[in-house]
């Protein structure tokens, strides 16, 4: 009867180890492949998103698609290393961005950005246009007020490849604007 108690205790064991070790592969493989958490630091998003929000970044479109314009992105920050950046995405691969007199210009069109600031001005640091190739992206903060966020007007066009998920669900806090980003 004592020898069954001990195996019985043993199977018990060795079942939750194998339960414990299976979910910290699945949570290994779900953040890997899947989606990973993030947080904003500073207010180069405002007013979409605002210092603390926690976001999902999803991965899954990136296997497929990329990155398309108006989206928000996590990308490796292109001046330094173990940073990560939260940006819109303005063009893709093959569109010239433009910025005169405080407006995005996108292929020659004004660009509609009713997720800033009415009024807001887009300022300029060395250049004011881009042609952004294949495999590329152009970025920008929301917060357009000068040095308010460092993008592709500070470091020009990003790397598909550097984007490390899209982010299209806030999960905290809960007292604005809980749920889907647009």
């Amino acid at each position: 009867m004592e020898g069954d108690n001990n195996k019985t205790a043993k199977n018990e064991v060795l079942e939750w180890i194998k339960s414990i070790l299976l979910a910290v592969v699945i949570a290994v493989l779900i953040k890997t492949f899947i989606f990973n958490t993030t947080y904003v630091l500073g207010n180069s998003m405002y007013p979409t998103l605002h210092e603390r929000d926690r976001l999902f970044a999803n991965k899954i479109p990136l296997y497929f698609s990329g990155p398309k314009r108006g989206e928000i992105v996590v990308l490796k920050a292109p001046d330094a290393t173990n940073k990560d950046y939260i940006k819109r995405v303005i063009a893709i691969g093959g569109d010239t961005v433009s910025i005169i007199d405080g407006k995005v210009y996108l292929n020659g069109q004004l660009l509609e950005e009713d997720y800033i600031e009415e009024g807001a001005y887009t300022h300029v640091y060395d250049q004011n246009y881009w042609q952004v190739p294949e495999g590329y992206v152009f970025v920008l903060g929301d917060n357009r007020e000068e040095g308010a966020s460092k993008d592709s007007r500070y470091f020009g066009c990003v790397p598909v490849d550097s984007i490390k998920g899209i982010t299209t669900f806030r999960y905290y806090p809960f007292n604005h604007r809980f749920g889907k980003i647009e």
